[in-house]
């Protein structure tokens, strides 16, 4: 056995080719059926029951992991184990998505009978347009293509990127058609970064209570040191007897007066602090305090409460440990 890098190269720059026809082509075909096949289901009742067999079944475990995760309720059903027993799984409440490129895979051919006895609407994508598959189904989208990259014509490869494709192309007609959005995507993937930064609020990963640095107008510098210090943030709230927010003083403030060579002693946090500082709500996304931050180039934020009161405090490294940023 001997390696050619050149013509490895080659066939991977062909193989791209082929399968791009392949999609081109398949574009070029969808007409009314496509849209008819979308319309059936989104109007199921139940869940869209995708199988396949071989490469095809791989496939098809894809598509209906990408339909659920989507807003479409899916799941994937092998016709081998169909035939033997999983078939109870399927109600005629659902839909079945049959992929076959020949449309005649024996294990998929024999259920087609009980299904459309049961009573449930059939889709088949296939490259067989007259094979057993077709001849069953209510509609069928044509996934052929003209030949497969592997060298031989043997291997699926053209006509399994098509059929990906054009399961692609369902999830997205369909959750544009339920008005599917971001926060509903982040909700079926809550353990994603996008579902991270779209479910935890700051009042998720804020510090609360005693973990918040926080002295009144007049407490000495020492005091506001010894708040800073002891709460770790890197910065203390200056707030009145009701909570309001005053201000802000933090590390970076301390280097200043230090290289401008202030007497700190004698000051009151009143005097060093900075008024009006960048705040945000409890209720928010974490991931707007953290634009918060990135656009004003601070590395803590004050977190106020719906009366305008401080209620906690986060920076930089509390949005880190919660996979925020």
């Amino acid at each position: 056995m001997s390696f050619n890098p050149d013509q490895a190269l080659q066939l991977a720059r062909e193989t791209l080719d082929i399968e791009a026809q392949a999609l081109i082509g398949l574009k070029s075909r969808l007409d009314h059926r496509f849209s008819q096949a979308v319309q059936m289901m989104l109007n199921v009742k139940g869940r869209v029951v995708v199988t396949g067999m071989g490469k095809s079944g791989h496939i098809g475990s894809k598509i209906a992991a990408t339909l659920a995760s989507t807003g479409t309720p899916a799941m994937f059903v092998h016709p081998g184990e169909a035939s033997h027993g999983d078939l109870g799984m399927i109600k005629a409440v659902d839909i079945v998505l049959a992929i076959s490129n020949s449309g005649e895979s024996d294990e998929l051919v024999s259920i087609l009978p009980v299904l459309k006895r049961q009573g449930v609407p059939l889709i088949a994508m296939t490259g067989g347009m007259n094979s057993a598959l077709a001849k069953h189904a209510d509609v069928v989208l044509d996934s052929s293509v003209d030949k497969e990259a592997c060298p031989l014509n043997l291997a699926p490869t053209a006509s399994t990127t098509a059929q990906l494709a054009l399961g692609d192309a369902l999830a997205v007609a369909l959750l544009d058609a339920r008005g599917f959005k971001a926060e509903d995507f982040a909700r079926s993937h809550p353990g994603g970064s996008l579902g991270r930064r779209l479910l935890t609020h700051v009042e998720d990963v804020m510090r609360k209570g005693d973990q918040v640095p926080h002295v009144l107008a007049d407490a000495s510098f020492t005091e506001l040191m010894r708040e800073m210090s002891q709460k770790g943030l890197g910065a203390s709230a200056i707030v009145d007897e009701h909570h309001n927010i005053l201000g802000i003083f933090t590390d970076g403030d301390l280097r200043r007066l230090i290289e401008k060579g202030v007497d700190l002693r004698a000051l009151h946090a009143k005097e060093v602090m900075h008024a009006n500082p960048r705040t945000v709500l409890h209720d928010a996304l974490a991931v707007e305090a953290a634009e918060l931050m990135e656009q004003f180039q601070i590395t803590s934020v004050l977190v106020v409460n719906d009366s305008g009161a401080l209620c906690g405090a986060l920076n930089s490294n509390d949005l880190m440990r919660a996979k925020v940023i």
